[in-house]
Parts: structure tokens; sequence; C-alpha cells
């Protein structure tokens, strides 16, 4: 299996990525294809693909933020059981990002991702492939380290047509295990940047960055 980064929508695998991403991802959550362009050449943003004899079984998007020594997880695709994919992109993600930390000076401070809840949406079966189950990816990111901050989350829609997609909660994977908070100005600062990109923004989200602005400090709490 290789661990291939893919840069233009050009590249016949990212059609396979995308393929793929629209098999296991409600539409929603899946940006329009040509709207990838920009993103993929944005030397910020790490789209990397498992490829096995020359198919695409897996994808994930990550990021790297060097002024606030952060990453974010976009997502996750484990396209077929059995292949151990799901091993193999966290350990080259993890190698990679600590690669950029040090790159920066710095040892990593910790990362984001956004993971499905499924205790509140129970409707998501992700293309009918069991090791992307929501209740199963929550117990393994758990097992990873990563912590659900302490508030009510909601996100725009990729679609950018405004509408607050829930279900969903923002976790953090502290690179300490102890801690137990993180600082609401970080995470208002990610998120405010992270969806800048975005110009349609719900009523809900905007109502959740001001509740998070009248904070010191979030609550880690286990997944």
């Amino acid at each position: 299996m290789e661990y291939t980064r893919i840069t233009s929508i050009s590249d016949p695998l990212f059609k396979k990525m995308h393929n793929l991403m629209k098999e296991i991802f409600p539409k929603e959550e899946v940006l329009e294809f040509d709207l990838w362009k920009e993103p993929l050449e944005d030397p910020g943003i790490r789209v990397f693909v498992a490829v096995n004899e020359g198919d695409v079984v897996g994808a994930t998007e990550y990021r790297y933020y060097p002024d606030w020594n952060i990453a974010m997880t976009d997502f996750t695709i484990i396209g077929k059981p059995g292949l151990g994919i799901g091993p193999f992109l966290a350990q080259h993600r993890e190698k990679d990002l600590k690669n950029l930390a040090q790159e920066n000076g710095k040892t990593l401070y910790g990362m984001f991702a956004e993971i499905y809840n499924p205790y509140v949406v129970e409707n998501h079966e992700f293309g009918g492939v069991k090791p992307m189950d929501p209740y199963v990816r929550r117990e393994v990111l758990s097992h990873l380290g990563y912590k659900k901050l302490n508030f009510t989350y909601v996100h725009p829609s990729w679609n950018n047509d405004g509408e607050a997609v829930i279900g969903l909660d923002l976790c953090f994977l502290p690179t300490n295990p102890q801690q137990t908070e993180l600082q609401s100005t970080l995470i208002v600062q990610f998120l405010q940047r992270y969806y800048s990109v975005l110009s349609e923004k719900p009523e809900e989200w905007v109502h959740m960055i001001q509740r998070l602005e009248d904070l010191e400090s979030v609550e880690l709490l286990p997944l």
C-alpha cells in the first residue's frame, strides 16, 4: 500500500478519491469536485490517499497551523475492511504532522477533529463499510486519545447554503493526555479560520461562536 499526496483535481487518483467520498459521506459533507481545486493546491492542506493495486482504498485530509502549533483532521476514509487501512493512514499522518511541528521548532500541541455522534444521529450508513460505522469510529478515536469539547456543536454545511449540520462533536487530541481543558480563544480562532472559505454561516453557528467567546476555557471530556 502506498501513501500518496494529491495536489491537483487533474490527478486521476483524485477522481477515485472523490467518488469514494460520495459513497461514504452524506452529501452535505462532500465539497463539489471543482471546488477542490484551490484546497488541493494550498500547501497547508494535506490530502493523502492509500493506494492498493492502483485503487484508492482510503484517504485522509488534514492541516497543520504553525502559528497555533495545532492540527486538524478533516476526514479519514476507510474504503474496505481487512486491509489495515485505518492504522496505515493514522501512522503516516502522525509521522507527517510530527515532522511539520519539528520543522516549526515545536512539539505538536494537539489536533482537532469533528467526530460523528451516533447517539444523536443514527442514519449515517457510510456506504455500508463497517469500519466507518460511527459507533466503531468513535471508540477507535477515543482509544487514540481524542476528547470531546464540552459544548453543543454545529457546523456550516459544505454546500455553502447556510444550513447548520448537527450530529457531530468537536473533539481535540491533546499531546499531553493529562490535559483537561482548552482555551476557548483557540477554539474560536480555529473555527473562524477553518470555515472562512464558506460565506454562508447559519445563525446557530454564529450564536455558538458568540457563546464560546464569553468563556475562558472549555472542558475536555471522554468520548
